[in-house]
């Protein structure tokens, strides 16, 4: 998890990453020609040592990386262990992938085992930072880029690195690895044709049932047997109608920060959807991918999901009537927008049995040519300024509009928790697995408002016993 930063200047500073990432900057990468890549990609790493030709030589050449394989899918990590296994001659690398929360189980196991992989590309960061098993980073990013002149850190987004120093002390323990946007998605055909404008406002949202009903569909649907996607409309929510404030309060475990009137009326929205029997019909018993694919057949209008929804349901779509349209969550009128903007980590454990080779396949992952390999393999944006035009013409039109976002007035809003000791309680389905009660109509808000505040409460027991 990473450490709180003030809401206020959280958004500040995202903002600017955002917003220069969307407009063209005169000091954006340049296309590099191959024998400048190939120079650049083989030099010297800190902490390392040269042959007679100026190539890097490590003691150890063997790297154990496990990647998560999520929305993204694992094309991009074959093919970037291939470059560098050739760009560093000797090296090889074992690539170990899994998919969701058996990647999350694989990656605790070998760090308690104390057989951590050298390397971990994951959404998922636990508490490794706070338990001390990350390895710090700061000489990496402080050290030259691989092809360009200057420090490293010049390269990534504005705000990017200070969200990875999980701990407040200026120590950057874990590092971006893709940039990706999160909210509501919706047919663009279907919208087109019927002439139906983005719902901007909740009442305007709900009006929509009925023109739902005439194409045979339901209003909403999400990935049932994984109610915390519905994150990529509440946090934004509360940002927009409860205020900044009150969304860093619930981030800090803060008592009463779930019973604040106006988080309880964003929780409302919810469960209108259920009263209202807006929900596709059998949602909470299905997956991921199979309400994904029924969102895609037309079933339901909207669905939450992040900017790899396509590359992850690529085999899926439909071949006619259907195109990939992206909003932000509507608000209570009057209210700002916003909407998820959001990062996975590059992580070297500190126990890692390879860490100088480990810094040089991370600093590895910032070169210009890699970020245009990762685009092109999934879809997935690099944390590096200048990064949405630099792939323009790799992405896709939902992709460049769902990053374009910011531009269209949406405010961005990250999800910064508090660092704890490792808990009993697992925030996330302390949160969100009472919305299946909610949305089975057995659940009222006070009672959901109730049940989460319960489980903050022994956070914040368990927070003040690790202090002692």
């Amino acid at each position: 998890m990473k450490r709180t930063m003030s809401s206020a200047l959280m958004l500040i500073l995202l903002s600017a990453s955002v917003l220069s990432a969307c407009s063209k900057n005169e000091n954006s990468p340049q296309a590099s020609s191959s024998e400048s890549a190939s120079a650049s990609s083989t030099a010297a790493p800190s902490g390392s040592a040269s042959d007679s030709d100026g190539k890097p030589t490590f003691e150890n050449t063997t790297l154990n990386v496990a990647a998560f394989d999520g929305g993204f899918g694992t094309a991009y990590w074959e093919e970037v262990v291939k470059k560098f296994e050739a760009d560093y001659p000797g090296v090889k690398i074992n690539l170990e992938t899994k998919k969701g929360d058996v990647f999350r189980d694989y990656i605790k196991t070998q760090f308690l085992s104390g057989n951590a992989p050298d390397f971990i590309a994951t959404p998922f960061v636990e508490t490794f930072a706070a338990d001390g098993q990350l390895l710090e980073l700061n000489d990496v990013f402080d050290g030259e880029a691989l092809d360009k002149s200057g420090p490293l850190k010049d390269k990534v987004l504005d705000g990017f690195l200070d969200a990875s120093m999980p701990l407040g002390d200026g120590k950057i323990l874990y590092a971006p690895t893709g940039f990706n946007v999160q909210g509501l998605w919706y047919n663009k055909t279907l919208f087109d044709a019927k002439g139906w404008a983005k719902p901007k406002t909740w009442d305007e949202f709900f009006a929509m049932s009925d023109s739902a009903k005439e194409v045979g569909a339901s209003l909403y649907t999400y990935q049932g047997a994984y109610p915390s996607y519905n994150e990529m409309i509440l946090w934004p929510m509360i940002a927009s109608h409860a205020g900044t404030d009150a969304l860093k309060k619930i981030f800090n475990y803060e008592e009463g920060a779930w019973a604040d009137p106006k988080v309880k009326e964003v929780l409302d929205i919810f469960y209108r959807i259920a009263q209202k029997d807006d929900l596709m019909k059998g949602t909470v018993a299905l997956n991921h991918t199979q309400a994904q694919t029924e969102f895609l057949n037309g079933k339901a209008l909207f669905i939450p999901n992040g900017t790899w929804f396509e590359n992850e349901m690529k085999d899926a779509i439909p071949a006619e009537g259907f195109s990939f349209g992206f909003m932000a969550p509507p608000t209570f009128a009057g209210d700002p927008s916003y909407a998820v903007a959001s990062n996975g980590y590059y992580l070297i454990p500190k126990n890692g049995k390879n860490p100088e080779l480990a810094k040089a396949f991370l600093k590895y992952q910032f070169n210009e040519d890699n970020i245009i390999l990762n685009v092109q393999k999934t879809g997935e944006l690099a944390a590096v300024k200048g990064v949405v035009e630099l792939s323009k013409s790799y992405v896709s039109p939902a992709m460049y509009e769902a990053l374009g976002v910011f531009d269209q007035g949406a405010k961005p809003v990250m999800t910064t928790w508090k660092v704890t000791p490792p808990l009993s309680v697992n925030v996330s389905e302390a949160i969100f697995n009472p919305l299946t009660s909610v949305m089975n109509k057995k659940m009222t808000v006070d009672e959901w408002s109730a049940s989460i505040e319960k489980s903050m409460a022994t956070v914040r027991k368990e927070i003040e016993a690790a202090a002692k």
